[in-house]
């Protein structure tokens, strides 16, 4: 028995060693953790279980039977964040550069199963050159298990990525159906295919950090979410996010206490400009409405002209999609659309409720906008927000034209209450392109048209450019006082708390991809 014993203390040693001494001083010398110190760092101490530690692969081709490590490239378990179960696996670059073989999909797998059968997050830190080699097919149907599994924890756990180094060929697509994927500026890359391929295919020059970099991926594709500026305030921001979330979507994301107090914020009343073609910035507004430095934005650099993120309001969690007048006027275009759609079907899957605000001038316009597709793109953040269940509550600010009135959480497509501030200017357009619409041949035979285009913008904006013909249909519940609209909100999600609502019977939905 206590050779079985020493054994095995023999055997774990080794397995923390991951690839030994010298590919973990490589490992710190490019400032990156190891996998064990990632996973040590992201869960409460003393809480990680490990499974799988001895695990070995079972390639003997290519002489691979003389190179084993236990654990075989990849730390998984489970343990607790802030005292919440989560599970998590790690890939460890100091064994084999990462690369997953069959043995370590099937490590993942395990973890993952677990966490749908006992309703919890899975957390994957990615660090992996891609799939082995050495075992050829056996390692790619190593990645599809993995995403058939991210399939079926879709909107049944949160699962986050954070790529955390190279994450390249068959590897990037399960961080790319998981919910939120994470990046480290300047040591983390995603890309189907390399550099060096890339060359070889269209005679590009392009690094690997130009290719798919933390910054191209947070600003120019979104593949990326979030980008943190290294590991360590990588793991912090997984905690945070994570502090936002259900367990499953069987739960609702904790409430944190609470005391009511003088909810009025005076600082809204001067938000607006006078001028309806002046920009401000709506981050402004989500300050002076949310629990005090609550705001936890995502995507932050990625289709500025939205802002989606979670914050809390009453120590309730809720998540929030907004236009931004500071940029291109807060029109709504691809980007924007894709972004806010994604989100929205996230919190909807996890009983988050949303707080859309409104100032929205239209769709971008332009070949650019319909060739790439503008109209399916629109689609998905209409159909996103129809679809919910979850509680939705709309604050008109300032400007919500056309169509995009209609997309933005409007009380036609299933919004539980519609607010309006006092400035806003519910139209089909603005005052004066309708007005030169409306009145072309009045304005045209007139003696001063400048003047008659003048006189009948103001007549429009009268009647239409207002919150209080939309009220008066019931389109508006009610135009509030901006001091006030924290109040109202804090009242309006409590008394939807418990909102239910009965769906079609149906598999699901045809979204218009």
């Amino acid at each position: 028995m206590s050779k079985n014993i020493q054994k095995l203390q023999d055997k774990i040693a080794q397995a923390h060693l991951g690839g030994g001494e010298k590919r973990i001083a490589k490992q710190h010398e490019k400032k990156k953790l190891t996998a064990r110190e990632r996973v040590e760092y992201l869960l409460d101490e003393g809480s990680f279980e490990e499974i799988g530690i001895l695990v070995t692969h079972r390639t003997t081709d290519f002489e691979m039977d003389k190179q084993k490590f236990y654990g075989d490239g990849v730390v998984t378990g489970y343990g607790t964040i802030h005292g919440r179960l989560v599970y998590i696996y790690a890939q460890d670059f100091t064994v084999f550069g990462g690369a997953l073989s069959e043995t370590h999909a099937e490590k993942i797998c395990k973890v993952m199963d677990h966490a749908m059968k006992v309703g919890a997050p899975v957390i994957g830190l990615n660090d992996s050159g891609g799939a082995r080699i050495q075992e050829g097919v056996k390692s790619l149907g190593g990645y599809a298990e993995i995403f058939h599994r991210n399939q079926k924890a879709s909107g049944v756990i949160p699962q986050i990525s954070a790529i955390m180094g190279p994450c390249a060929g068959g590897a990037v697509y399960s961080p790319a159906i998981t919910d939120f994927t994470l990046m480290v500026e300047d040591s983390s890359y995603m890309f189907v295919t390399g550099p060096n391929v890339v060359k070889t295919v269209t005679n590009e020059n392009v690094t690997s950090e130009e290719l798919g970099g933390a910054s191209t991926h947070s600003t120019k594709s979104g593949v990326t979410h979030i980008t943190s500026t290294n590991d360590i305030a990588c793991l912090e921001d997984i905690k945070l996010l994570l502090s936002y979330l259900p367990q499953s979507n069987k739960h609702t994301p904790d409430k944190l206490p609470f005391q009511p107090g003088d909810e009025h914020r005076e600082a809204l009343e001067t938000i607006i400009p006078d001028s309806s073609n002046k920009p401000y910035d709506m981050h402004e507004v989500i300050k002076g409405i949310i629990d005090e430095d609550s705001f936890f934005e995502i995507h932050k650099n990625y289709a500025n002209n939205i802002i989606v993120g979670f914050a809390r309001l009453g120590g309730r969690s809720i998540g929030i999609v907004a236009n931004q007048p500071m940029s291109l006027a807060g029109v709504l275009d691809v980007d924007s659309s894709r972004k806010a759609a994604r989100f929205t079907r996230f919190c909807d899957c996890f009983n988050i409720p949303l707080l859309v605000l409104v100032d929205v001038p239209g769709f971008l316009p332009g070949t650019d906008q319909e060739w790439n597709g503008i109209i399916l793109h629109g689609a998905k953040l209409l159909y996103a927000l129809s679809e919910a269940t979850v509680p939705k509550v709309t604050l008109i600010t300032r400007k919500a034209y056309g169509g995009a009135y209609d997309v933005m959480n409007s009380k036609h497509i299933g919004a539980d209450l519609n607010f309006a501030w006092p400035t806003a200017e519910i139209a089909v357009m603005g005052a004066k392109g309708a007005s030169e619409i409306i009145f072309r041949k009045e304005i045209k035979n007139a003696e001063d048209p400048e003047q008659k285009l003048a006189e009948k913008e103001a007549e429009y904006a009268e009647l239409f450019a207002n919150p209080f013909e939309a009220a008066k249909r019931g389109f508006i519940d009610e135009v509030i006082m901006p001091r006030d609209t924290r109040r109202k909100l804090l009242k309006s999600f409590s008394m939807l708390e418990n909102k239910e609502v009965l769906r079609p019977n149906r598999k699901h939905g045809n979204i218009p991809l």
